[in-house]
This record gives structure tokens, sequence and C-alpha cells, in this order.
């Protein structure tokens, strides 16, 4: 069977979410036939995504049907074609920002589960703190050990849960606030940034402070970010600073995957129904009121105060209908990044082809 064979082989191959098969939108990047043997590259960027996965599967699947012996892999175009030695944090394959437009909301929360959900999911993930005021993921991973510094002055983070870790938190005392202007949050973001020892990351999720500030347009001008996460409570407050940051991200050309909203109900124990405290729907008819995906709800819930304070992700807990709710957030950032990758590859792809003919 030679390559022309095999690409027809994969046209069976359908993308569920671009609505079109592989070959026909360019995410088939090479094939090399050897034999019985053949070598497959796919433009699939979102490591662990269950869609990207499912896709992968079922082209080894069309071509061991055929009587081949496949190797997939996976790979992506380089950003803004720029050599390793040129880009910002070059062995990070996805940088997922986590933002609100107020406090409150459990914007740190979500960053947490996220990042942890994504390292169950089998991926590898850092986690960056960087809302540099009120910085608390490292006690929400219940994690004290301090970054450990290189003999060429860059900073080894610590590991919670397969995440790798990085705080203003643990450069400050725990008591100290941070009192700082501009400038010196754009030094220390960047030095944040560049000096950390990540490696080779499949997702750095960075939590963001709430609003649109200093921290945020430096993060984004400095850092190769591949979507954003908005989280907001159903309430209109919440969901008219949820406006803002969209509009941040949107001058920034910086592509929202989604929505989540949180404490968007609450069960009662004693009576078992189901009470609106901070309103219902407000966060998926915001996704639906701008054409954006909504990631899904998180129910208000003693199990993730406790989960936050005790230092133990609600993602990690397979029996709890929570944690169920950030697995199904985390599959859908997972997927909707690979949307992004796999739609840049495609257009980019069709565009050449039009300009050849």
């Amino acid at each position: 069977m030679d390559e022309d064979a095999v690409r027809d082989r994969l046209r069976t191959v359908e993308d569920p979410e671009l609505g079109d098969d592989i070959v026909s939108l360019g995410l088939v990047n090479d094939i090399a036939v050897d034999g019985d043997e053949v070598s497959v590259d796919l433009a699939l960027g979102a490591p662990y995504s269950p869609t990207e996965s499912d896709i992968a599967a079922e082209a080894r699947e069309v071509l061991i049907e055929a009587g081949l012996e496949p190797d997939l892999s996976a790979s992506v175009p380089d950003r803004d074609d720029l050599s390793s030695d040129e880009q910002v944090l070059p062995g990070v394959k996805n940088v997922i920002a986590v933002a609100s437009g107020k406090g409150g909301v459990g914007k740190s929360t979500v960053a947490v589960n996220l990042a942890a959900g994504l390292s169950q999911l089998g991926a590898r993930v850092g986690l960056f703190d960087a809302d540099v005021y009120g910085p608390n993921v490292p006690r929400m991973v219940d994690a004290d050990e301090p970054p450990m510094a290189t003999e060429d002055e860059t900073l080894m983070p610590p590991e919670k849960y397969g995440v790798k870790l990085m705080s203003m938190a643990f450069l400050t005392g725990e008591d100290d606030p941070v009192i700082w202007r501009g400038p010196m949050v754009h030094k220390v973001i960047t030095q944040l940034t560049e000096d950390v020892e990540w490696g080779h990351l499949d997702y750095l999720v960075v939590d963001l402070p709430p609003g649109t500030g200093d921290t945020q347009l430096t993060m984004l001008q400095t850092m190769p970010v591949t979507g954003a996460v908005i989280v907001t409570t159903p309430q209109d407050v919440a969901l008219d600073d949820a406006r803002k940051g969209l509009e941040m991200f949107a001058q920034h050309d910086t592509v929202v995957l989604g929505i989540a909203e949180n404490m968007s109900s609450f069960a009662c124990p004693d009576c078992g129904s189901q009470h609106d405290i901070f309103g219902s729907g407000g966060g998926r008819e915001f996704a639906d009121e701008h054409d954006m995906p909504f990631l899904g709800s998180i129910p208000l819930d003693p199990s993730v105060r406790e989960g936050g304070d005790s230092g133990k992700p609600t993602v990690l807990d397979d029996d709890s209908e929570v944690g169920e709710s950030f697995r199904t957030i985390t599959e859908n950032v997972a997927n909707n990044t690979g949307i992004v990758h796999r739609r840049s590859v495609s257009q980019s792809q069709r565009a050449a082809s039009r300009s050849d003919d």
C-alpha cells in the first residue's frame, strides 16, 4: 500500500468538531510507508483531549483494518515560526489562562482543579499562580516545599499531584502583603515565566488575579497564551465583570476557550432540594449571548471548600458528583484547546492551497 492509499483510508476519519475528514482539513502532516509499517504524523495539539484521543484511535483502527502496522505521532507547527531559542516557554505546548472579572467567584479553585484534572488524564502539567497580590494556590494543594535554585540561578518548581507549581507565596512571607506598582509586577511575572525550569509540559495553567490590570496585560504581552477560561457565578454583578474580561482577551486576540460557572446551585443536605443562591443559568446564558463555549457548572458544595482548605483538589475524588463537574470542565478545556490548534492548522493549509492555485 502506497502513501496515496493510506491517505484515502484516513479520509474515512472524521473530526467531529470541525465537521470534515482529517485529510480534507489538512490535519495529516506526514505519511511514510515501509512495507506493512506506516508512520503518520497528525496535527493534534491538545494531549489527552478526549476528542483528539478518539481521532487518533480511529485513525489507528482504520489502518490496522487495512492490514498495516501504524505508528502515530502528533505535532503542530511552532508558534509564529520562531525557533526554540526565540520562544518564551519553548517546552510548553499550551498556556491556559484562568481569569475572572471580579474576585470571590472561585477562579483559583477552578485553576487548581483544572491543573490537577489534566494531570489525572495523564498530561504533563504546570500551575503558575500569577495572582501576585493574593497567591493562595500552594495552600489549595498543600504544598509548602519552596522551589530549589540551580547553579544557573533558575528555579526548579516543586510538584504536587503531578503538577509543577510556582507562586509568589513561595517567595514572600506567609503574612507579608505584596504592595507593588505596575513595573514591579511586570518584572516579577517576566522572571517567574522565564527563570523557572518548567521543562516539557503539555499544559501550563496560569491563575490570574481578578480584574483586568497590570498582571493580565503583562501576561498577554509576554506569554504565548493558547486560550483563556473565564470563571463567573450566575449572578448579574459577576457576569457584568466577566464581560470586561471577555473584552480584554478580545483586544489582545486571545481565544476564549469557554465560560465556567461556579456556585451554580446548592443541594441542601437536610431537605434534599436545590437552592439557586446566586441565581440560575447565568453562565450558560452569558456564553450563548457571546457565542462562547459553555464549559460546565460547578455546584456550591462544602466539599469544594474542604478540598481547598485541606489541599486536595475535588477533581481527584472519583466518587464525588462535584468532582465529576470539574472533570467535565477539564475535558471540555482540553477539547477546546485541540479545536484551536486544528482549526488554525486547517485554515493555514487551505489558505496555502488557494495561493498555490
